[in-house]
């Protein structure tokens, strides 16, 4: 009897298998000649892109869907080979020509209107007569405060081909209606060198955040300046530097290292080796050089740093670099669009490779810097352990590692001190970078008046008031400490504000020598 119930559902079961396979038999007999014919000489991604633009049930984007194609396959392949489409292309490479056409200002969308930081000296901005401070109202006929703009819209907005014009209002403090300006637009220079300047009477201090087209002529023009001022030594900062172009690295390590030096060698599966040595009389081959690093110190800076070290030249100074050791080329795809495919690993003079273990999870190796807050690294070299296998010697006789990075020649931990935990959480929340730009904003002819970072500095002085209110916006954001918690704070905030305060009226290189009394890693490398 339960057959006899089941009769139906038999029945259709077998009803819907026959319209499927008729189906398939329709579309084999009609369409399957048709394909043969045409698909015979495509290979297998050809022939399903074929199909899906003419077989498929619904109208498709193939163009879309071939670059998602690309994008999965891409992915699977290493962390750093990566398909640009024509918009962001551009975007990209911009970064590392070392220019690009536009109005040359520094800006901050801040309360949901773009505030002018900084004009670029003899730019087309400021020879129009913007100042810092000003605050961008309309951009043409496109109001753009107030609205929720974010700084891709702005930056669209203000870029351009060289000649073009722009017309700007702006809203100025102390002026009433808005300030009209027609700017045109030119090359900007984008620099590498962040800073340049002696930290005593002998030692000079470069810190260096990538390695663009211009990095290399930078990098002498600073040296050049600092020797004239009385340099020995050198402190070279490669702190927090993601890396650039390779032919700049090679250009910089160079400077340091006696001509015929070996710099790197690259090898790939369908790259043969090539090995990069030095080629002239270095301008630093005789003065005593310091690196900083630091697990933000990637390719580029790792290559500067890996040659130095294997050539027993100078000292490697901070915490275990990034470990990116491959090489990328980049191939014009056409229509603007194109792929930085990594073609060959780099190797130290050693025979290193620094290549940090990929296991496909590009997530976690781009954030395995947390993997080493967790395991202790962060805040003690004996946590790191290295296999034997992955131990070199240099022709000095020092022991280096490949496997992961650069390993420094002398380690330094960050700080674990409890007294700064309401200072790191009041940082951490903005707090004193907003407190310094808004103090900044209403007090920026007066701080002029001081001429200089190095007389602010010296006369300007952090009030109690200034504290409080920072503590009021502390408590206003549920942040608390204890008494001693705070009274560190206050001492350390002071440095930081006028720090932040500096670089908004003076400009970014006016930071690093007011930041400097506070960077735990820069003072354990002049005790050394």
């Amino acid at each position: 009897m339960k057959h006899k119930y089941l009769a139906p559902v038999y029945l259709a079961l077998a009803i819907a298998f026959g319209v499927l396979m008729g189906i398939v038999i329709s579309r084999s007999n009609n369409a399957g000649n048709t394909f043969i014919n045409k698909g015979g000489d495509m290979n297998l991604v050809d022939k399903v892109f074929y199909l899906l633009e003419n077989e498929y049930v619904d109208t498709v984007n193939i163009e879309k869907l071939q670059v998602e194609a690309v994008n999965t396959v891409i992915d699977k392949m290493d962390p750093h080979s990566e398909y640009f489409e024509p918009e962001v292309l551009e975007e990209v490479n911009e970064d590392l020509q070392g220019s690009f056409e536009g109005i040359g200002v520094t800006f901050r969308i801040e309360k949901d209107t773009v505030t002018i930081i900084s004009t670029i000296k003899g730019g087309p901005s400021e020879k129009t007569g913007i100042r810092a401070g000003d605050r961008l109202v309309y951009v043409n006929d496109s109001l753009v405060a107030g609205v929720g703009i974010n700084n891709n819209k702005v930056m669209k907005l203000l870029k351009g081909p060289r000649g073009t014009k722009v017309d700007v209002k702006m809203f100025r403090r102390g002026v009433d209606g808005l300030l009209d300006f027609t700017i045109i637009r030119d090359v900007i220079p984008t620099y590498s060198v962040d800073v340049a300047y002696m930290l005593d009477a002998t030692t000079g201090y470069i810190k260096l955040q990538k390695f663009n087209a211009t990095t290399h002529r930078e990098f002498v023009n600073a040296v050049k300046k600092l020797q004239k001022q009385g340099m020995k030594e050198l402190v070279f900062d490669l702190r927090d530097n993601g890396g650039g172009y390779l032919s700049e690295a090679v250009e910089i390590a160079d400077e340091f290292l006696p001509k015929g030096s070996l710099i790197v060698y690259t090898q790939g599966e369908h790259r043969d080796r090539q090995y990069i040595f030095a080629r002239r009389h270095g301008m630093l081959e005789d003065t005593p050089v310091k690196v900083l690093i630091d697990e933000g110190s990637a390719s580029a800076s790792e290559i500067v740093a890996g040659a130095l070290q294997d050539n027993d030249r100078g000292t490697i100074i901070g915490r275990r670099s990034f470990g990116k050791g491959l090489v990328q080329e980049q191939f014009d795809l056409g229509d603007g669009a194109g792929l930085r495919l990594t073609v060959a690993r780099y190797y130290t003079p050693t025979g290193r490779c620094i290549q940090k273990p990929y296991d496909g999870d590009r997530e976690k190796y781009i954030y395995e810097a947390f993997d080493r807050y967790a395991s202790g690294e962060m805040f003690s070299a004996d946590s790191i352990h290295f296999a034997d296998s992955l131990r070199y010697i240099t022709p000095g006789g020092k022991t280096v590692y490949g496997g992961g990075g650069i390993m420094p020649d002398i380690y330094v931990p960050l700080k674990q001190d409890s007294t700064e935990y309401f200072f790191n959480k009041i940082v951490n929340a903005s707090i004193v970078f907003q407190y310094a730009f808004d103090y900044s904003d209403a007090h920026r002819d007066e701080i002029l008046k001081f001429g200089d970072e190095r007389s602010f500095d010296k006369d300007f002085r952090f009030t109690d008031k200034m504290w409080n209110d920072i503590l009021k916006e502390a408590k206003d954001k549920n942040i608390t400490g204890t008494d001693e918690q705070k009274e560190v704070a206050k001492t350390k905030t002071q440095q930081l504000f006028k720090a932040y305060v500096a670089r908004n009226i003076f400009g970014d290189e006016a930071f690093y020598p007011l930041y400097e009394p506070m960077d735990e890693m820069l003072k354990e490398c002049l005790k050394n």
